[in-house]
């Protein structure tokens, strides 16, 4: 006969916002249970920001996560922002540092992060069922979970479970398909945060520029980002591309300003009275990296010096530079794609406790849920503040 254990609390998922729901109702005095199909908690944590997790931003704000209710993460947010993620980061010890636009990463290992969940789970008599299989699930009066290891009962559960990027890591469906066994309604999903394909007409002169990185002001509608820009055999990758394409539909075109911040015909044209004797390649390598310059003069300069090239040759290829239009092909899908946009509709969920407001007991956190976050550490946040905000309200409740 299958053992059954009972709790106050069901969290499913082992992540970032799963842990934090749990050690925030655990603390606060409720019997909780995390249970994960993974053999070892965090697994996303620990790869993200290349293995030393930018785990917040200081620039965090609603208007920075896509949703179809722009002002739904308000409300988590001002509750569990930087400031408290980071005052737990420094009472644990862990050294970090500041890059680029706010992002904040650990000095050392994103293992330190997962060691101060797990210490604070802890702290919080929180019971972290690891290599557990989820065969069904239940509800009517509280919430029955069936895995291959034995059947858990609460009162309350919480789907934090995530979304379906990088299925390497075991990401799944599985919020998704609960919230709609319970009536909740799930926004269609797209992998975000995405490296973006090319058409074999653009690949035919692109795939050779493979590693090459550039400054741009990538635009997709009204969104615009300022950051690098990575070629690959495949496509477009870098900040700027992975930004842009949360915001990208499949079919519809994006512009690259590869000269941002100035006026490209003039640029060029100032560049051609200063070394009228060059070559174009030459001239453009000045302000282009050297594959890139070599490309570009290849596609649009004659063979022969500057000077002797119209102005309106270079006006042409100043508009090229200032907003190469394209259309992606598609993009590199769930498996490269660092967080899912769409899932469970924020519309049947409170957004100060996260709570399902049709079933009584049921929470949905961190990336389940249609919130996403720009590149830099926002999902982290997002995970934080969700988490809390759920964790909070199960302890609450009484």
């Amino acid at each position: 006969m299958a053992m059954t254990i009972d709790a106050d609390a069901i969290v499913l998922g082992a992540g970032a916002a799963g842990l934090m729901a749990a050690l925030a109702a655990g603390q606060r005095g409720r019997r909780v249970v995390v249970l994960d199909h993974a053999a070892e908690a965090g697994r996303k944590i620990l790869i993200s920001g290349g293995g030393r997790c930018n785990f917040t931003n200081l620039d965090t704000e609603a208007g920075r996560f896509l949703s179809g209710n722009p002002h739904f993460a308000k409300s988590a947010l001002a509750r569990f922002g930087p400031s408290d993620i980071l005052e737990l980061i420094g009472r644990h010890g862990i050294a970090w540092h500041e890059k680029t636009l706010g992002q904040l990463f650990c000095d050392g290992s994103a293992r330190q992060v997962v060691a101060m969940l797990l210490a604070e789970c802890a702290a919080g008599g929180v019971d972290i069922r690891l290599s557990h299989r989820i065969v069904g699930v239940t509800g009517g009066e509280g919430f029955s979970v069936e895995t291959d290891r034995g059947i858990f009962c609460a009162p309350s559960l919480v789907l934090a479970t995530g979304g379906l990027s990088i299925p390497r890591m075991g990401a799944s469906g599985l919020s998704h398909g609960l919230a709609r066994q319970f009536g909740l309604r799930v926004v269609p999903t797209a992998p975000a945060l995405v490296p973006l394909t090319l058409d074999a007409a653009e690949l035919e002169w692109t795939r050779e520029l493979a590693g090459v990185s550039l400054d741009v002001l990538a635009q997709c509608g009204g969104a615009r980002f300022r950051e690098s820009m990575l070629f690959t055999h495949r496509g477009l990758s870098g900040p700027a591309i992975l930004q842009i394409s949360s915001y990208w539909e499949p079919g519809r075109a994006i512009s690259l300003n590869l000269l941002p911040g100035c006026d490209a015909g003039a640029v060029l044209r100032e560049a051609k009275r200063q070394r009228p004797r060059v070559e174009g390649r030459t001239m453009l390598a000045g302000f282009l990296p050297q594959r890139f310059a070599q490309a570009m003069a290849a596609r649009h300069m004659p063979e022969r010096p500057v000077g002797d090239v119209s102005d309106t040759v270079l006006n042409r290829l100043g508009q090229v530079l200032a907003g190469w239009s394209l259309t992606p092909a598609g993009s590199e899908g769930f498996a490269k794609a660092e967080v899912t946009r769409g899932g469970i509709d924020t519309r049947d969920l409170s957004s100060r406790t996260m709570e399902a407001r049709t079933v009584p007991g049921l929470y949905a956190v961190g990336e389940a849920v249609d919130v996403t976050g720009w590149l830099g550490g926002y999902n982290f946040q997002w995970a934080w503040a969700s988490g809390h905000a759920a964790g909070r309200a199960i302890a609450e409740k009484g």
